[in-house]
């Protein structure tokens, strides 16, 4: 039984690294190709001196990118540190933003051009990001192709959620409610 839960752990934790890793690379490209709004979207968080805004804003997507294709490559536990680090810096700023009553700033997470607003929802998923990457497992053990083939369906399914929470998000922070159609009964 202690070997199954073991290979359960093991494919959860290497399904985890490879959905984070997707996440990560998709974030830093898409910083990347909207490098001009980046650094207006760090300072908004009100969390920065001014002097690092700018150096944060260029460090952090070819950061992203690199511990994403690190995380993809496989068990490098500097990449599983940093990633866990950064998970858990997004999810403070944003907690912090939204304790201040700040919902309506544009969180600057994964597709910058879906403007995406803070929510608590994005705080805890990246609190589980952080907790699926720090699952204790054993690397050392021999994978066989299924177990392989299973956390490669984990970590893409969990990259394809993501994406597809991330435009419902959108969508709905953007959507306008329709005026209400009931009928005047003041005659």
């Amino acid at each position: 039984m202690s070997a199954v839960l073991d290979l359960i752990g093991a494919v959860t934790a290497q399904g985890a690294m490879i959905g984070c890793g997707l996440i990560f690379i998709t974030a830093g490209v898409q910083k990347l190709r909207h490098r001009h709004i980046l650094a207006g979207v760090v300072a908004n968080y009100r969390i920065l001196p001014a002097g690092l805004v700018a150096p944060v804003s260029t460090a952090l997507p070819p950061a992203e990118i690199l511990i994403g294709a690190l995380l993809l490559v496989g068990p490098v536990p500097l990449a599983t540190i940093a990633a866990v680090a950064l998970l858990l810096t997004f999810a403070t700023a944003m907690a912090v933003n939204l304790g201040r009553g700040r919902h309506q700033i544009h969180c600057g997470c994964g597709r910058l051009d879906l403007q995406q607003r803070l929510g608590w929802g994005k705080v805890f998923f990246n609190l589980l990001l952080a907790a699926l990457m720090m699952i204790p497992t054993d690397f050392a053990q021999p994978f066989d192709a299924m177990a392989h083939a299973s956390a490669l369906f984990a970590g893409g399914a969990l990259w394809i959620l993501h994406l597809l929470f991330e435009s419902i998000g959108a969508v709905k922070a953007f959507a306008t409610p329709l005026p209400s159609h009931a009928p005047n009964r003041s005659r």
